[in-house]
């Protein structure tokens, strides 16, 4: 297990939640089954959605694919040097608008919580595989969108990385630095209510 996790309050939660956390060195030399993409894509598939909608895609970029390229491209430089060493890279984009033909597909105005739980969902089912998947939203998502065809029904929302832990040494001190900052949450008092807005 990662010296990442547990961390302090997270030791009660159940496996795969008390071990995830964001890895930034990935092993660029892994790559990952077919069945083992599909796997993670059927924990996204069965996540659920307001009156089932499902209102999400999601775009596959694998080393050495078109996709993987186009995503590259656009990477930001924070995340450019350690976003294409992931084994796969999930691209979500969300439903949130009706196209103008008369019989097109009703949106759920709750897509982006939608996706957020698919994109939960898949993440857990990759460390539940001994991956460990990292979320990111440091790309130009208007020249994705544009590269990948993406219509204006749908909105470019993250990035998940997913691979397995690497050799530190392999990429700049910046990056392997990531994976040892320490881990720590807001406290309860700054996020949960009981009563009031103003009543901690």
């Amino acid at each position: 297990m990662s010296p990442q996790a547990p961390q302090p309050s997270a030791e009660h939660l159940a496996e795969p939640m008390r071990s995830r956390w964001s890895a930034s060195v990935y092993d660029d030399a892994h790559r990952l089954g077919d069945a083992e993409v599909e796997t993670l894509l059927r924990a996204a598939q069965w996540a659920p959605s307001a009156g089932n909608s499902q209102p999400w895609l999601v775009f596959v970029c694998v080393p050495g694919t078109a996709n993987h390229d186009r995503l590259v491209a656009t990477l930001s430089r924070g995340n450019s040097g350690w976003v294409p060493r992931a084994s796969v890279v999930f691209v979500t984009a969300a439903h949130v608008r009706s196209g103008d033909e008369a019989d097109a597909p009703a949106f759920s105005d709750y897509a982006l919580y939608d996706v957020g739980q698919a994109a939960a969902h898949l993440t857990l089912q990759a460390r539940a595989m001994g991956l460990h998947a990292h979320q990111f939203a440091g790309f130009d998502h208007d020249a994705l969108a544009d590269a990948l065809g993406v219509p204006a029904t749908h909105q470019l929302l993250t990035g998940i990385a997913v691979g397995v832990p690497g050799d530190p040494a392999d990429v700049d001190e910046r990056t392997a630095a990531r994976d040892h900052r320490d881990r720590v949450r807001k406290p309860f008092g700054e996020w949960v209510r009981h009563g009031r807005w103003d009543e901690a």
